[in-house]
C-alpha cells in the first residue's frame, strides 16, 4: 500500500475517509482498495468520539468495501462480537406531551436519477446529520429510513433549534456535482400513542402532513407547538403566520407557522395544502 504523503492527503475530500471527528480530524483513509483493507484491519484501534461517529464510520467503511468488492468476512465478524459486548440497554420513548419533528427530502426521486448507485452516500450524509442533531439536542429518534427522519422531543424548543441546526447545516454544506439538497420539516406538539417503540394517533398524522405541506429549505410548526415555546422564547427566532390550513386526512384545520431565524431561507411558496383562512 502506498504511503499517503500530507499532500496527498490534503488534497483529498472528506468523502475519502472513513471518520472526520468533530474538529475535522479526518482518519481511516478509503480512498482506494489498498487503504479499504488497511482501514477494515485498524477500525477497533481507532477511539471514536461517541457511538453514533463509530457507527457512521462503519457505514462509510463497509460502503467503501462493497464499492473496490471486498467481502469483508474477518471485520464484520468481529464488530459482531464488539457489538454484543457493548449492546446497550433500550432506551424507553418520551411519553406524554411532546414535540414531534419529521423531515423529508425534496425532489429525493430527481437526485436517485441524477446520482444513481451514489444516493446511497448522499442519504447517508444527510441521515447522519439528521441523527447527530437530534441526539445531542436531547431527541428520540423514532425512525429513519429512506429520505424520511422522525423524532421526538420532551422540550418543544429542543425539537426547534434541531430544525434549525439542519437547515442552516444543509444550506452551509457543499455538495458535490453542484448539487443542492434540500430537506422540508414540519413539527407538531401533542400527546400521541406510544405503540411498542414508535408513536401513533392524530398528533403523529399531523406532524406527518405539517412535514408534507412545507418546502425544502423551510419549518413549519402548528400553532400547538408555536404555543409550547412562547412561556420562553429564543431570541432571534420568529414565527410567521401562514394562517389555517386543512390537509389531507385531519378532521380540522390546523394554523400553521413559518419559523424564521437566521441563517434560514425566508421566502417560499403557499404551503402545499388548501388554506382556509
Amino acid at each position: 500500500m502506498a504511503r499517503l504523503d500530507a499532500t496527498r492527503r490534503a488534497d483529498l475530500p472528506d468523502r475519502a475517509f472513513a471518520y472526520v471527528d468533530s474538529r475535522g480530524r479526518r482518519r481511516l483513509p478509503i480512498n482506494d482498495e489498498a487503504h479499504v483493507r488497511n482501514a477494515l484491519a485498524r477500525f477497533g484501534q481507532v477511539k471514536f468520539e461517541d457511538e453514533h461517529a463509530r457507527e457512521r464510520a462503519r457505514k462509510r467503511l463497509l460502503n467503501a468495501a462493497k464499492k473496490f468488492g471486498i467481502v469483508p468476512v474477518g471485520f464484520i465478524t468481529g464488530q459482531l462480537e464488539t457489538e454484543r459486548r457493548r449492546e446497550p440497554e433500550p432506551v424507553a420513548p418520551p411519553s406524554g406531551f411532546v414535540t414531534m419533528l419529521m423531515t423529508d427530502i425534496e425532489g429525493s426521486t430527481a437526485l436517485v436519477h441524477r446520482l444513481g448507485d451514489g444516493y446511497g452516500e448522499l442519504i447517508n450524509e444527510v441521515r447522519a446529520l439528521l441523527e447527530d442533531t437530534a441526539r445531542r439536542l436531547d431527541g428520540h429518534v423514532v425512525e429513519s429510513r429512506a429520505d424520511e427522519f422522525f423524532a421526538v422531543f420532551i422540550e418543544p424548543h429542543a425539537a426547534l433549534d434541531t430544525a434549525i441546526t439542519i437547515q442552516r447545516e444543509l444550506r452551509a454544506r457543499a455538495w458535490t456535482d453542484g448539487l443542492e439538497v434540500r430537506v422540508r420539516i414540519g413539527i407538531h406538539s401533542g400527546k400521541p400513542t406510544i405503540n411498542k417503540a414508535n408513536y401513533i394517533g392524530m398528533a403523529v398524522h399531523t406532524a406527518a402532513r405539517i412535514c408534507d405541506a412545507a418546502h425544502g429549505g423551510q419549518i413549519i410548526v402548528s400553532g400547538a407547538t408555536r404555543d409550547a415555546t412562547m412561556k420562553s422564547r429564543r431570541d432571534g427566532v420568529r414565527f410567521r403566520k401562514l394562517g389555517e390550513h386543512r390537509m389531507r386526512g385531519l378532521p380540522e384545520p390546523v394554523a400553521l407557522f413559518q419559523v424564521a431565524a437566521k441563517g434560514l431561507a425566508a421566502s417560499f411558496p403557499e404551503p402545499r395544502t388548501v388554506k382556509t383562512r
